[in-house]
């Protein structure tokens, strides 16, 4: 019971403080007026002519838009505990199906790999888990130790998928070649980035999402500002990506099963047979946005999703100029995949659904990498 009021306290606290920031925002806005006296009516027609009275409407009703992000973002935040304390064990351990603790790197930074390998190994054995392995996937080799529990795998530069996929979804998709992958279709697959650490919690919550065996697709919380922090602005802007887990990600993936807006590359949780059938061999408009590419693909194909508890630690990008690189990828990409993936459900509505593969698609996007 303390330990429960421990937790439900912050929250409420957090609740008020939030609602209080919202209201606080409305009158400062000029929504909400705290005084009865009566404002100035302005005719927008004659004010700003019927030119200017257009944009201005035009640009307002762009607005809301954002209105089912920002409901999802809200409702997560406000009705799902923002401070849930420590995730406990729904089952033993060793009756845990296989996990593969999948790192993809390019090979750039060999001690960062093989430290953080090092520590994620230590933290599973931590919590007690048997039936697992980190596989770290690389362009160049690392020479990480020889370990029972790690296995390296060289991507070849010779390597070309069937459709030309490239980057990361290059390298993920070598991983699933019959003559490289070792895993069964019911074994399970933990995406990470070089720099992501595992936490107790996290494994916790990745052992439960496991034996619990419901949903094929999870994804879980990343915090950004822990131990030594290199950049403090990148990283003040990177808490909005916390937010946005325990918002809409969290809001989407428990009430919906479903990621209505995407997810992130890092802290996927995958059943392997499934992966599989989703596939990131998906030509060129694929393989810079690979994570939204592929959720966008399981959506389609009725995979369920589900929010997995425990967050795990990331850091953010080390320089401005990196953060602002990141982003434009981001921006570039994104939007263009969403585009391309409603033409194929409108194509698929007026029953040509077998003309239109996501891997065939001609259109050809501006890639900076």
């Amino acid at each position: 019971m303390r330990r429960m009021l421990r937790g439900r306290v912050p929250h409420l606290f957090h609740c008020a403080f939030f609602l209080s920031f919202i209201y606080l925002a409305l009158v400062l806005a000029g929504a909400i007026s705290l005084d009865n006296k009566e404002k100035p009516y302005i005719d927008p027609w004659e004010t700003y002519t019927v030119f200017g009275a257009l944009v201005l409407y035009f640009l307002r009703l762009l607005t809301l838009l954002t209105i089912p992000q920002v409901l999802c973002n809200f409702c997560g935040l406000l009705f799902f505990n923002a401070f849930p304390g420590k995730v406990k064990l729904k089952g033993s351990p060793l009756l845990a199906p296989f996990i593969c603790i999948r790192v993809v790197t390019r090979g750039d930074f060999p001690k960062l790999v093989r430290d953080n390998v090092t520590r994620n190994m230590n933290m599973c054995l931590d919590v007690g888990m048997e039936n697992f392995m980190i596989e770290v996937v690389t362009d160049k080799a690392i020479n990480l130790p020889k370990h029972r529990r790690v296995r390296e795998v060289v991507v070849p530069a010779e390597y070309k998928t069937r459709t030309g996929a490239l980057f990361k979804s290059r390298a993920l998709q070598y991983c699933l070649e019959d003559n490289i992958n070792i895993l069964a279709d019911n074994d399970w697959i933990v995406h990470l980035d070089e720099e992501t650490l595992l936490t107790e919690n996290s494994v916790r919550g990745i052992l439960n999402f496991v034996l619990d065996g419901q949903c094929q697709f999870g994804q879980g919380l990343i915090t950004y500002a822990n131990e030594i922090i290199v950049n403090w602005l990148t990283t003040l802007a990177d808490s909005f990506r916390v937010a946005d887990d325990m918002g809409k990600l969290r809001f989407q993936f428990y009430v919906f099963h479903k990621p209505l807006f995407s997810w992130k590359g890092s802290y996927v949780v995958t059943q392997v047979g499934a992966e599989k059938k989703v596939s990131f061999d998906n030509g060129l408009d694929g393989s810079v946005a690979e994570d939204c590419y592929f959720a966008m693909k399981a959506y389609r194909d009725g995979y369920s999703f589900n929010f997995v508890e425990g967050e795990m630690w990331e850091k953010s990008p080390f320089t401005l100029w990196d953060f602002m690189q990141q982003r434009k990828r981001w921006i570039q990409v994104i939007p263009i995949n969403v585009v391309l993936e409603n033409i194929a459900v409108v194509w698929g509505l007026v029953g040509k659904k077998h003309k239109f593969y996501i891997v065939n698609k001609e259109v050809k996007i501006p890639v900076t990498v």
